[in-house]
């Protein structure tokens, strides 16, 4: 599989996966944030998790930032959007994509 098709399909995956969790927790539970936050730090594991989440998104939302002043990307604020809401697994693929497709009309 060539680059230019593995990175819209990681950006589908990043989507789905954490979405086959979200969806029946909040079909069962409804928007209830402090179950939420009562699970996410229910073990030590779970907060590494969390956290290593939370530093991850930070990370790809200054990447995504500096990035795109040095190299202009179309649409730079959906990768940002895209891990502030879904995560890091669907903003970063996305980013790379979208700077990828740029750097090749460049050329």
């Amino acid at each position: 599989m060539s680059r230019a098709n593995l990175y819209p399909v990681l950006t589908v995956l990043g989507v789905v996966f954490p979405l086959t969790q979200l969806v029946p927790w909040l079909a069962e539970h409804g928007l209830d944030l402090p179950l939420l936050w009562h699970e996410i730090v229910a073990s030590r594991i779970s907060a590494f998790a969390w956290a290593d989440v939370v530093v991850s998104v930070l990370v790809i939302i200054i990447f995504v930032v500096s990035e795109g002043r040095r190299t202009p990307t179309p649409l730079p604020w959906l990768p940002i959007l895209g891990c502030l809401t879904i995560g890091a697994s669907f903003g970063l693929p996305l980013f790379v994509y979208l700077r990828g497709k740029q750097l090749e009309n460049r050329a």
